[in-house]
C-alpha cells in the first residue's frame, strides 16, 4: 500500500523577486538595521542590501497593502485584505510576530500609522465607512473606532507635534481628527479660495499645526489648523503618491517618475528625475519614497525599488525588480543551468538566475504571454501567447528566431520533446500543434479529440507520446508525432513519462481533495528523484507531496506566501530548488528543498518556517495510520448542543406575540400562587461528554455542575448549595487557583461564562460576546487574572480574558477539529496549549491575537487530556489510545502506556501526576512518567459503607479527577461522584442517571420516595429525606419511559419503550409480572386509586390498555386517539381516564372497557379526579405561555390539597400556578435549573417537596415546598417573573406617553435633520463646494473666519455669538437640574445645548459640542471631580450615541 502519509522533507523560502508597487503607497522602509522592509504578495521582507540575503516574514494568510514602520525602527506593522483582514505587528529582525490586532476592520486594511511614542497605531479599513480605529496594540485593545470618511482613504498620519491629534486624505477631502476619551472626532480641511477642492493621496505633519499634503494635480497643500494656507504649484507633473519627512525635511515622489527633496520649511532643495538616469524608461511612476541621511529608497509602480545616493544622484541602483501589473502564467526552467524564465500579461520575459537571486536578462514582446518552455539543449525559449501566436528566441541574446500564428485563442501549454527535435503547443482552440524544431517549426502534425482548451502536457522519455490534460478533466494520449489518438490502455501501462506536471492521472489522485473542483489545482511538477510532488492551487497554497500520489486525500505539507492563485510551480533542474509564480500578485518565490536529511538539521535553524510549514490539517483521507476512534469520543464529537429556541429569544418572540394578546391583557388575572418552591437537592453530575469539572473547594467542599447549576456540596452534612445564574447547560468548570472562585460556560446561541463565588455563590464577572452555541473548555492562569476559554462555532475559536474587567485579551481560531482541553502555562500567562480530536496545539499570545503551532508527533493522535509539567517547556497529554505524551515546546520526546482506552483525564501534583481513563483505573504515577506508584479500581466491592448509592457497574469511565485534603476526587462517565481514600476504600457521594432522556418519575403515596426510569435502561429508587441516596437500582432490557407506585406503594408498573411494560416489586424490584402488546413506546402508565385494581397503559400507538392487576388480563381498550397519547389521568372512583394525545386533543373513557364518552367541559371541572398531570382542558388554560407555537408544556402535576399546580416545559422552567388556571396566560413563579426540557413533576405525598426530572440533562432535582407566610430565601428562588401581561393598573398617562416617545423618528424624519437650507429662489444653481457654509454646531472661532476674507473686496462677515438661551428641556427628561460650585450657579440643558447660570449675575454660558438634542445629564459627585459633567445626546441610528464629558469652569 503508497505511504499515505506527509513527505519528510519540507521547503524553505528563500527569495522572493519582486515588490509591490501597484495599488499601494508608503510602503518601503529602512528599519534602524540599515535593512529595506517591504511586502510582496502576502509575505513582509526584510531584505540586506549589504549581504543580498532575505528574511521573510510569514503571519499573512492573504495579500498585505499597507505597511507602516514603528518610531525606533525595529518593529513593523502590516495590514492585509481579506473578508476577517487583521493587522500584525512584527519585529523585523527576528520576524516573529509581536501582536496580532483583528476583528474589527472588514474588506481590507488600507492605511497604517504609529504615533509618536509608538504606542499606539491607527489604522483605516477598506469598508463602505473607511473605518478609522486606534489601537493600543501591545495589547490589542481597541482605543477608539470611527467611521473615516464615505469615499476611500489613502492616507493617515499622526500629528508628531500634538499628542491624540491625526489628519487623515483621500478622494476629495482631508480631515483633521482628535482622540478624547474612546471618540474620535474629525473637522474637514477647509479648501476656500486657496486651492481647489481635490482628491488629496498623502500627507505629512509639521511643528505649530502645519500639515503638507500632496495632491492629484501635482501640487502641495499648506495647512495651518484645518485651513488651507498656501499651495507650492507644480511641485510635481502629477499625482504625489508619496510623502516622507525626516531629520533633514520632506521627500516627495509623484506619477512624474521625479523624487523632490525639501527642507525642513518645504523649500526645495534638488529634484531626482528617475525617468532620466540610465535604469529609467518612460512611464516610471514613483509610489513610494524614504529619506535616511544621504541615501533615499524609492519604489515603483512597476515593482522595482531603486535605492539613491543623494550626493550621486544621476546614478541610482536598481535592487529590486519584479513583473509589472498583470497576471503572471509562463514559468520555465533551463534544463542544465540555475535559471527560471517567466513571462506575464506586463508583455515582459525575464530570465533570473537562481544563485544570484537577481534578474539577469529581459526582453519586451508585442503581446501578452502565458506559457513559456526552454529546448533540451538550453538553447531555445518558445513563448506561448494570449492571441494564439507563439515566439522562439535565442536565450543567449534574446533575438527572435521564429514567430508562428495557427490559433485564435491563447496558448496555454508548450513542451519541448526529451529529444530537442518536436514542439507540442496547447491552445485554448482545443488542440495541440506539433512542431519539427530542425525544420525552422514547420508543422508537423496535430492532436484533435478533446473537447476543451488545453491545460497541461508531458512527453514521454522516448518521445513517442504525449499526454494531456483539458479544462474538461478529460486525459489523452497521443502518438507522436503524427498526433494520432492511442486509444488501447495496455500499451500505455509501459510508458515512462519524462516529467510529470499533469494535474489528473492515477499517480497523481491524492494531490485532490475529497470534493474539489478539477480547476482549482493549476501546477504541479514530479521530483522522481526524492519521490515528492509540488502542487499549486487557487487559495494560495504550495503543497509537498509524496509521489506517486494513488488514494485521494492524502497528507501533504502546507506552505503559505502567496496570495491568492498560484499559477505554475516547477522544480529547478538539479530540484535544490521550487520555484512558484502567482497570478494576481505577479511575484517570483524561490523555495530550497530540504530534503528528509537535513530535515532534522534545519529545525533548530529556521524559527520562522514552522509557522508555514504545517502538517495539514485539511488532508480528508480516511487514513489508515489514524486509530479507529473510541466510540465514547465519537459519540461527543457529535454533539452539536444546537437548540431550536435560546432563551435569549424569548423577549423578541414574546414582543411578536404580544399583538395577539393585547386584549387578554386588559383582563384582570388571578396572581400568582403563595407559595414557592427553592431547589433543595439534586442528583446527577454531567460526566458524559465533560471532563476535569470537578474540584474541592478551599473549605473542602466540592463543586461540580448538572444541567444549568453550579452545585456546591458538603460532603459531612450531605447538603447542597446552588449557584443559578446560568439559563442553559453548563459544560465546562474551571476553578481558581485559590479555590474559592469558579468560572463555568454553557450553552447559547451568544454564550456566556460566568465567575462565582463558590462561598456567596454570587457572581463577580459574566463575560459573554465572543462565543457561539456554547462553551467547552476554561483554564484559570496560575496567577489567576486570566481565563481561557474555549468556543464550540466551527473554528473552535479561543478567547483569553481579563476576566475581573470583562475585556477580551485575545481571541484566534483554534481549530476545525473539536478541542477538548485548554491549559495556560502556569509560568509564562502568555502561552497556553490546545489539545482535542487529532491535534495538540501550542500557542503565545501576541496582541489581540495568538499564534498557534500544531505539536510534531509523527501521525496524528486525538488527544483527550493536557497538562503543564515541572518546567515551562513540559506538557504531558492522554491520548484516546490510552497513552501520555510527553512534550518538550512542541516535540515529542516519548510516549508511555497508561490506561487500556482514552485518558480522559490528568492532573499534576506537585511531585507526580495522578490520570484517569476510560478502563475506570485511577494511576498515581512519579514526576516523569516511568514509574506508576499506584492504582485504585473503582469496584463496587471497595465501596465503603458510608456511600450515598450504588455502583451501577465496576470500572466507569473516568472523566474527572481532582486531589485535596487527602482524598482523590473522581467523576464517571455514569453521573457518579466517588472520594477514593489514598488507602482505598471509596465513597460514592453523589449520582444521577446516565446519558439519554429521564421521563419517568412517580412519588411513593405515603413514604418520601420517588422512583425514576430513564433510556439508559435503568430504575432507580431514591430517598427524599434528608439522608439523600439511591436506595436501589435495576438495569432494564430497554430504556423506559414513565412509571408509577401502586396505591399501597408495594408494586411499581414501568413502561418500556418497546411497547412492553413490567409490574416489580417495590421494594426488591423483582420482577411480578410483564406484558408485551404494543410495538411503540409506552408513554403513560397509571393504577386505579383505592386499590390499584386496574392499570391503565398509554402507548406510541394510539391506544390505551386497561389491565386487571388482579388476574393480570387485558380488559379493555381505549380507541379512537388520532395522535400518541401523551398523559393520564383517573377519576376518584377508579370509573373513568382522562387522556391527552400529541395533538393536544382531550378524551375520556370509561373503564374498564375503554368506552370513548364525550363530556362537556363545565362538567370535566365537577368530577373529581384523583390525580391532575393533565396539560389540556379549561381548568388549566392559563399554563400555556404566549409562544406555545415553540415551546410545549411537557408536564403538570397538582398539588395533593388542590391548590397550587407546578408545570415543566421545553424550556427548562418550572413554573407554579394557582389552581384552578383559568383564563389564557396566568401569571405564575417560575424557576430556572433544568437546562433544555422538563420532562417530568411530581409532589410528594404531603405536597413537602415538589420533584423533577430533565430531559437531556439526566438529573432529578428537587425543590422544598415553602407554603404561604414564609419569606422567601430570595438567594436560591429562580427569576420569578408574574408580569406577561401589562402589570394590573398600567401606566401613569405621563409615564406612558414618555414611554412612547421615538426620538429617532421625531428627530430624523428625514435620513439626516437638514441643518442648514437654501431659500427658494436661489436653489436653481447647485453651490459650488468651495462656497458651502461649513457645518458645525459648535461655537465658531471668530479669528479665523476673518483670516479667510482679509484681502478680499467683500466685507468681512460678521459673526453670531450665542447670548442668551430660554427654556428647560422637562416634557421628556429627568434629574437634569444640578448646583454648581456651592450654589452660585445652576446646570441644566435644553435643545443641544448645556448652560450654567449664575444666579447671582444671571448670565449664561453654554457648552455647545453637541450636534443634536441632549436627553440626559448628571454632575460628578466625587470632590475630587469638582464641576465635571456629562451630557448625552439623540444621533443617528447609524452612528454610535455620543457622551460627551467636560469641565464646567471652561464649558
Amino acid at each position: 500500500m503508497a505511504d499515505r502519509t506527509a513527505p519528510n522533507c519540507h521547503l524553505r523560502l528563500e527569495w522572493v523577486y519582486g515588490y509591490r508597487g501597484h495599488q499601494c503607497r508608503n510602503n518601503l522602509y529602512y528599519t534602524a538595521a540599515k535593512e529595506i522592509v517591504y511586502f510582496v504578495a502576502g509575505v513582509g521582507v526584510v531584505y540586506n542590501t549589504r549581504e543580498h540575503k532575505q528574511k521573510f516574514y510569514l503571519g499573512h494568510n492573504d495579500d498585505i497593502i499597507s505597511l507602516a514602520l514603528h518610531p525606533e525602527r525595529v518593529l513593523v506593522a502590516t495590514g492585509q485584505v481579506g473578508k476577517e483582514p487583521y493587522i500584525c505587528v512584527w519585529d523585523s529582525y527576528t520576524v516573529q510576530t509581536v501582536s496580532i490586532l483583528k476583528d474589527v476592520h472588514t474588506h481590507g486594511i488600507a492605511c497604517l500609522a504609529f504615533d509618536l511614542e509608538g504606542q499606539c497605531l491607527v489604522s483605516v479599513g477598506l469598508d463602505s465607512k473607511n473605518t478609522i480605529c486606534v489601537w493600543d496594540w501591545r495589547r490589542g485593545k481597541v482605543l477608539a473606532a470611527a467611521p473615516g470618511h464615505t469615499d476611500r482613504i489613502f492616507d493617515i498620519s499622526w500629528d508628531l507635534y500634538q499628542p491624540s491629534k491625526l489628519v487623515s486624505c483621500g478622494v476629495k477631502h482631508i480631515k483633521f481628527w482628535s482622540l478624547c476619551g474612546n471618540a474620535l472626532t474629525p473637522k474637514r480641511g477647509v479648501f476656500g479660495k486657496t486651492g481647489d477642492l481635490q482628491t488629496i493621496l498623502c500627507l505629512a505633519c509639521a511643528k505649530d499645526e502645519v500639515t503638507y499634503s500632496g495632491a492629484l494635480n501635482g501640487d502641495i497643500y499648506v495647512w495651518k489648523g484645518i485651513n488651507l494656507m498656501r499651495t507650492v504649484q507644480g511641485a510635481h507633473g502629477s499625482g504625489i503618491f508619496s510623502m516622507n519627512v525626516c531629520e533633514e525635511g520632506f521627500a516627495t515622489g509623484g506619477r512624474d517618475g521625479c523624487v523632490r527633496l525639501w527642507d525642513l520649511n518645504f523649500k526645495p532643495i534638488t529634484v531626482i528625475d528617475l525617468r532620466e538616469t540610465d535604469q529609467g524608461y518612460k512611464g516610471l511612476s514613483v509610489r513610494s519614497v524614504c529619506w535616511r541621511g544621504d541615501h533615499i529608497l524609492v519604489g515603483t509602480q512597476d515593482s522595482e525599488i531603486f535605492e539613491v545616493v543623494v550626493h550621486d544622484r544621476t546614478k541610482p541602483f536598481l535592487i529590486m525588480q519584479g513583473h509589472c501589473e498583470g497576471e503572471l502564467w509562463a514559468l520555465a526552467v533551463h534544463p542544465t543551468k540555475p535559471l527560471a524564465m517567466t513571462g506575464s500579461d506586463d508583455r515582459s520575459v525575464r530570465i533570473w538566475s537562481l544563485i544570484d537571486h537577481a534578474l539577469i536578462a529581459r526582453c519586451n514582446m508585442e503581446e501578452p504571454i502565458r506559457c513559456a518552455a526552454v529546448s533540451t539543449d538550453g538553447i531555445h525559449l518558445a513563448l506561448g501567447m494570449k492571441d494564439g501566436s507563439f515566439t522562439v528566441l535565442r536565450v543567449r541574446d534574446m533575438t527572435e528566431v521564429v514567430h508562428i500564428k495557427d490559433r485564435k485563442e491563447a496558448i496555454h501549454e508548450l513542451k519541448y520533446s526529451p529529444d530537442g527535435a518536436h514542439l507540442a503547443v496547447g491552445s485554448n482552440d482545443n488542440s495541440v500543434d506539433i512542431y519539427g524544431v530542425v525544420q525552422r517549426y514547420k508543422k508537423v502534425g496535430e492532436c484533435i479529440g478533446s473537447n476543451s482548451f488545453i491545460t497541461h502536457m508531458d512527453w514521454s522519455t522516448d518521445s513517442k507520446c504525449l499526454q494531456i490534460n483539458d479544462g474538461s478533466g478529460r486525459r489523452l494520449f497521443y502518438r507522436m508525432p503524427s498526433g494520432k489518438e492511442v486509444t488501447n490502455r495496455e500499451e500505455l501501462k509501459l510508458v515512462q513519462w519524462a516529467s510529470w506536471t499533469c494535474v489528473l492521472g492515477p499517480e497523481v489522485n491524492g494531490i485532490w481533495p475529497k470534493y474539489s473542483d478539477i480547476n482549482d489545482i493549476n501546477s504541479v511538477d514530479a521530483n522522481f528523484n526524492n519521490q515528492v510532488l509540488v502542487t499549486a492551487d487557487d487559495y494560495g497554497l504550495v503543497k509537498l507531496l509524496r509521489y506517486p500520489c494513488v488514494k485521494k486525500g492524502a497528507k501533504f505539507k502546507k506552505y503559505l506566501g502567496h496570495s491568492a492563485h498560484i499559477t505554475n510551480a516547477r522544480w529547478s533542474h538539479d530540484y535544490q530548488w521550487v520555484i512558484t509564480i502567482g497570478g494576481a500578485d505577479h511575484s517570483v518565490f524561490q523555495w530550497k528543498f530540504v530534503p528528509e536529511r537535513k530535515s532534522k538539521e534545519a529545525m533548530h535553524i529556521a524559527p520562522q518556517e514552522t509557522l508555514a510549514d504545517s502538517n495539514s490539517e485539511e488532508s480528508d483521507s480516511d487514513q489508515s495510520d489514524v486509530p479507529e476512534m473510541d466510540s465514547e469520543i465519537e459519540q461527543e464529537t457529535q454533539h452539536t448542543y444546537l437548540r431550536q429556541v435560546y432563551k435569549e429569544d424569548l423577549p423578541q418572540l414574546k414582543e411578536q406575540c404580544k399583538e395577539k394578546h393585547r386584549a387578554i391583557a386588559m383582563k384582570k388575572k388571578e396572581r400568582a400562587p403563595g407559595s414557592g418552591v427553592k431547589l433543595h437537592f439534586i442528583h446527577g453530575y454531567r460526566g458524559y461528554d465533560c471532563r476535569s469539572n470537578l474540584f474541592y473547594t478551599q473549605t473542602g467542599e466540592i463543586v461540580y455542575h448538572v444541567a444549568a447549576i453550579g452545585v456546591v456540596y458538603n460532603r459531612q452534612q450531605n447538603t447542597q448549595r446552588f449557584y443559578m445564574g446560568h439559563d442553559d447547560d453548563i459544560l465546562s468548570l474551571a476553578i481558581h487557583p485559590l479555590k474559592d472562585f469558579v468560572a463555568t460556560g454553557q450553552v447559547g446561541r451568544d454564550s456566556s461564562i460566568h465567575i462565582w463565588d463558590t462561598e456567596t455563590l454570587k457572581p463577580i464577572s459574566v463575560l459573554r460576546g465572543f462565543h457561539q452555541l456554547g462553551v467547552c473548555a476554561l483554564d484559570f492562569s496560575a496567577d489567576g487574572k486570566r481565563l481561557a476559554s474555549v468556543g464550540l462555532d466551527e473554528n473552535h475559536t479561543i478567547v483569553l480574558w481579563d476576566w475581573r474587567k470583562g475585556e477580551k485579551l485575545s481571541a484566534m481560531r483554534g481549530s476545525k477539529d473539536k478541542i477538548f482541553v485548554v491549559k495556560i502555562n502556569p509560568y509564562l500567562p502568555d502561552k497556553l496549549i490546545t489539545a482535542g480530536v487529532k491535534h495538540m496545539k501550542f500557542w503565545h499570545k501576541a496582541g489581540g491575537g495568538l499564534i498557534g503551532r500544531k505539536g510534531n508527533m509523527g501521525k496524528t493522535e486525538t488527544m483527550m487530556c493536557a497538562v503543564y509539567g515541572w518546567s515551562e517547556e513540559m506538557v504531558f497529554s492522554g491520548t484516546c489510545t490510552g497513552d501520555i505524551c510527553i512534550w518538550r515546546d512542541m516535540f515529542l520526546m516519548k510516549t508511555v502506556k497508561a490506561h487500556d482506552g482514552p485518558v480522559f483525564s490528568v492532573h499534576a501534583l506537585e511531585k507526580g501526576f495522578v490520570t484517569g481513563g476510560k478502563d475506570g483505573i485511577v494511576a498515581l504515577w512519579d514526576d516523569t512518567f516511568e514509574r506508576c506508584l499506584k492504582t485504585y479500581a473503582i469496584k463496587r466491592a471497595v465501596l465503603a459503607p458510608g456511600s450515598k448509592g450504588l455502583l451501577l457497574e465496576d470500572n466507569p469511565s473516568i472523566r474527572a479527577i481532582s486531589l485535596g485534603h487527602g482524598h482523590i476526587l473522581v467523576g464517571t462517565k455514569n453521573g457518579e461522584i466517588l472520594e477514593v481514600d489514598k488507602s482505598g476504600p471509596i465513597t460514592l457521594l453523589v449520582q444521577g442517571h446516565m446519558e439519554g432522556e429521564v421521563w419517568g418519575l412517580a412519588t411513593h403515596p405515603h413514604l418520601p420516595l420517588c422512583a425514576t426510569v430513564s433510556d439508559d435502561k435503568t430504575l432507580r429508587i431514591w430517598d427524599l429525606s434528608p439522608s439523600h441516596c439511591m436506595l436501589a437500582v435495576r438495569k432494564l432490557r430497554k430504556g423506559g419511559r414513565c412509571c408509577c407506585f401502586s396505591p399501597d406503594g408495594k408494586a411499581l408498573a414501568v413502561g418500556l419503550n418497546d411497547g412492553s411494560f413490567l409490574i416489580v416489586n417495590a421494594d426488591t424490584l423483582e420482577d411480578l409480572v410483564s406484558f408485551h402488546h404494543r410495538k411503540d413506546v409506552i408513554s403513560d402508565i397509571r393504577f386505579s386509586p383505592g386499590t390499584g385494581k386496574y392499570l391503565a397503559v398509554a402507548s406510541g400507538d394510539t391506544f390505551v390498555d386497561i389491565y386487571n392487576v388482579m388476574n393480570s388480563k387485558r380488559v379493555g381498550v381505549c380507541k379512537g386517539c388520532l395522535n400518541y397519547i401523551t398523559h393520564l389521568d383517573w377519576d376518584k372512583r377508579g370509573k373513568l381516564l382522562q387522556v391527552n394525545t400529541g395533538a393536544k386533543e382531550q378524551f375520556f373513557f370509561e373503564a374498564p372497557r375503554g368506552k370513548r364518552q364525550t363530556i362537556p367541559s363545565t362538567e370535566v371541572e365537577k368530577i373529581d379526579w384523583s390525580t391532575w398531570t393533565c396539560v389540556l382542558g379549561t381548568s388549566v388554560e392559563g399554563i400555556w405561555p404566549l409562544i406555545n407555537e415553540v415551546t410545549e408544556v411537557t408536564a403538570a402535576c397538582l398539588s395533593n390539597d388542590r391548590k397550587v399546580l407546578a408545570t415543566g416545559d421545553d424550556l427548562g422552567y418550572v413554573k407554579l400556578f394557582r389552581y384552578p388556571v383559568k383564563g389564557k396566560y396566568a401569571k405564575f413563579k417560575r424557576y430556572v435549573a433544568h437546562s433544555t426540557h422538563v420532562t417530568n413533576v411530581r409532589w410528594t405525598h404531603d405536597d413537602s417537596l415538589l420533584v423533577t426530572v430533565g430531559g437531556g440533562d439526566t438529573c432529578l432535582m428537587i425543590w422544598a415546598h415553602e407554603p404561604e407566610g414564609h419569606r422567601e430565601f430570595k438567594q436560591c428562588d429562580s427569576e420569578e417573573s408574574d408580569i406577561e401581561s401589562e402589570d394590573d393598573g398600567g401606566y401613569d398617562s405621563d409615564v406612558t406617553r414618555e414611554n412612547e416617545i421615538n426620538y429617532t423618528i421625531k428627530a430624523l424624519s428625514t435620513n439626516m435633520r437638514p441643518m442648514t437650507g437654501v431659500k427658494p429662489h436661489l436653489q436653481l444653481k447647485e453651490p459650488s463646494v468651495d462656497e458651502r457654509p461649513a457645518v458645525s454646531r459648535a461655537l465658531p472661532q471668530p479669528e479665523k473666519l476673518q483670516t479667510n476674507n482679509v484681502g478680499k473686496k467683500k466685507r468681512p462677515i460678521e459673526d453670531l455669538v450665542l447670548e442668551l438661551v430660554f427654556g428647560y428641556r422637562g416634557n421628556d427628561c429627568r434629574n437634569n437640574v444640578h448646583y454648581l460650585n456651592e450654589g452660585a450657579d445652576i446646570i441644566y440643558h435644553t435643545a443641544s445645548v448645556g448652560i450654567v447660570l449664575n444666579l447671582t449675575t444671571s448670565c449664561q454660558s453654554f457648552y455647545a459640542e453637541h450636534s443634536d438634542d441632549i436627553l440626559c445629564l448628571t454632575i460628578n459627585q466625587h470632590p475630587k471631580f469638582p464641576n465635571v459633567v456629562a451630557t448625552g445626546q439623540v444621533i443617528l441610528v447609524t452612528c454610535q450615541p455620543r457622551l460627551h464629558l467636560y469641565m464646567c469652569g471652561t464649558p
